[in-house]
């Protein structure tokens, strides 16, 4: 019997790619689409993260289970991109950015190596694949994320790339001069207002008009001129401006800050600073609301919910509250964007949101003392500021979130009445707008409402204007202001406006991304700040969008509030804050 020749080696895998392919295709194609569709913010999202889950699973399932791939090799697959990943993710600046980020070009270059290896040995096989896993993933160790844009993408910078808060220091290192502390108050006299001057988020109503001041509109000639221009740590604060000093909340280092500069130069004036830091992957770190000024004083409320109480002349500090640090309350660890609420002033009361264990609380304090006098428990997620209103003959505290649209009088904090079942939202942001006595424009089901307040004896009665909320402007975090019958405002990340009378859209065009807005009443005109930092001028015409002017205020992610006044204007972003005149007397 002749002997028989040595069996081949066992021929290399040939799975059928179409199924990765398929799935990759659907990946990337959704990821390209969805964000050209207008969905809204939090569709958006879970859309994303809906499908990206079904295909990773899809893949990993086809993987593991798949008969023409031979067993080991279905372990070697699922071990080398596992171990690739904890190595990263290890050596990341952001160990859950790395993952999540990596993980779809990961399994594209799964995909192709896939194609690409039909005919090669297992030996060849299993090095190619190793070192094409390791080789799409390492790069990522060597980025840093620092959060997203309004419409979801990633912001990224090589590691070795200073951040913008280091280049803040190193500019104050640079000029050798250190931030001024608060002093003495001896010799000072209380700081007052002045007619013009913007006191607290949004302006004096809270609303983003301007009245009383009458700007350049031909920007061709007569283009805004740059005072100055400064570095500033992050935040999202806005800023308000009173006798001539300009007010903001920034982070420096691990020391949340409030800063006084002057209005007119940029210099620093004096700095407050408390011994905490906020940051979080979606929207970076710093403090998020607006300080307040009321008779000689600035009140804050930082991104942990520690209200101040300063002297704003010197910067002294009057009274503090650290309301988690008081009752041990402990933060949340995921979905938790920061306390964004600007305190208000209301009766000898400053109102504002505060964190206890569980939940948060809308609190009055003293203004004087700091002592609570009323409590209110609102939800877990409130990022929309109280606003104070007249409605029915009665002022009232007016506040939007979790729990919905309610509606508080200020001396003893008793709920005057509720909102609608559809106005309970999951991530409140945008202010109230009272229009008239008895009605107001409120943030609903992605979208806006109209509502009609009316009171009858003891009883209060809220109906909706409009056949249902509308969506033809969904604002996100982007506030609104009315105009005669228009309401203009941002639909997700594009400028429009709509029919104040019925809800519908006039237009939609302006591409500003996620940015804000202000009303220049007497001359009827919009200023907007894009979200990349740009100032447009627009007419408030409900027929068209007309754009006047346009140019480069600052660099960088601009998601603050713009603020004018006496004819000029404040733009900052967690980068660099500026000023420029606006009127011809500069």
């Amino acid at each position: 019997m002749e002997p028989q020749p040595a069996p081949a080696p066992e021929a290399a895998q040939s799975p059928r790619s179409w199924l990765p392919v398929v799935l990759m295709a659907i990946y990337w194609s959704y990821q390209l689409v969805c964000r050209a569709m207008g969905l809204d913010m939090f569709v958006l999202w879970m859309s994303r993260t809906v499908v990206a889950a079904l295909v990773y699973l899809t893949f990993f399932g086809w993987w593991l289970f798949s008969r023409r791939i031979r067993r080991g090799d279905r372990w070697f697959g699922l071990a080398t991109a596992a171990i690739a990943g904890t190595l990263v993710a290890a050596v990341s600046d952001s160990a859950l950015n790395a993952i999540v980020g990596g993980l779809p070009f990961v399994l594209t270059a799964w995909t192709l190596w896939l194609i690409a290896a039909r005919r090669a040995s297992p030996r060849a096989w299993r090095i190619g694949f190793a070192s094409f896993i390791f080789l799409t993933w390492a790069p990522l160790a060597l980025l840093r994320f620092e959060g997203m844009t309004g419409d979801q993408h990633e912001v990224v910078h090589w590691r070795w790339e200073p951040t913008a808060e280091e280049r803040f220091f190193a500019e104050h290192e640079a000029a050798g001069v250190a931030s001024p502390a608060p002093r003495s108050a001896a010799g000072e006299e209380p700081m007052e207002t002045i007619p013009g001057d913007w006191t607290e988020f949004r302006g004096p109503q809270r609303d983003g008009v301007v009245h009383g001041v009458e700007i350049e509109t031909d920007w061709k000639k007569h283009p805004p001129t740059q005072r100055w221009r400064r570095r500033v740590g992050p935040a999202w604060s806005s800023v308000c401006i009173v006798g001539g000093r300009l007010f903001t909340q920034e982070q420096r280092g691990e020391r949340e800050t409030v800063a006084c500069y002057d209005a007119e130069t940029g210099d620093e004036i004096w700095v407050h600073g408390d011994q905490t830091r906020f940051e979080e992957a979606v929207s970076g770190s710093g403090p998020r609301a607006t300080p307040t000024f009321s008779g000689g004083r600035l009140y804050t409320s930082g991104a942990t919910g520690r209200i101040n109480c300063l002297d704003a002349a010197t910067g002294r500090v009057a009274w503090s509250r650290d309301l988690v640090a008081e009752t041990g309350a402990a933060l949340p660890a995921f979905g938790f964007w920061g306390l964004s609420n600007s305190p208000l002033m209301v009766d000898g009361l400053v109102v504002a949101y505060q964190w206890t264990d569980g939940s948060s609380q809308l609190r009055a304090l003293d203004a004087e003392t700091g002592e609570p006098v009323w409590q209110i428990d609102v939800g877990k997620n409130n990022y929309s500021s109280p606003q104070l209103a007249t409605l029915g003959g009665e002022r009232q505290i007016i506040l939007v979130g979790e729990q919905g649209l309610i509606a508080v009088e200020p001396a003893a904090g008793s709920v005057l009445w509720k909102g609608p079942e559809a106005l309970k939202a999951m991530m409140a942001m945008v202010q109230p707008h009272p229009i008239a006595d008895s009605e107001l424009i409120v943030p609903a089901d992605a979208g806006l409402m109209r509502l009609a307040v009316e009171r009858h004896g003891d009883v209060w009665n809220v109906e909706n204007r409009w056949s249902a909320p509308s969506r033809a402007l969904r604002p996100a975090y982007n506030d609104f202001v009315v105009h005669n019958d228009t309401i203009y405002g941002f639909d997700e990340g594009v400028f429009g406006c709509i029919d104040l009378a019925t809800g519908k859209r006039r237009w939609k065009r302006g591409r500003y991304g996620h940015g804000q807005v202000l009303l220049l009443a007497d001359q009827e005109l919009l200023l907007v700040t894009s979200e990349t930092g740009a100032v447009i001028l627009l007419a408030a015409d409900p027929a068209a969008c007309r754009e006047l002017g346009r140019f480069q205020a600052i660099e960088g992610k601009t998601w603050n509030h713009p603020v004018v006044a006496h004819g000029r204007l404040y733009v900052r972003n967690a980068e660099e804050m500026a000023c420029f005149a606006l009127t011809r007397d500069r």
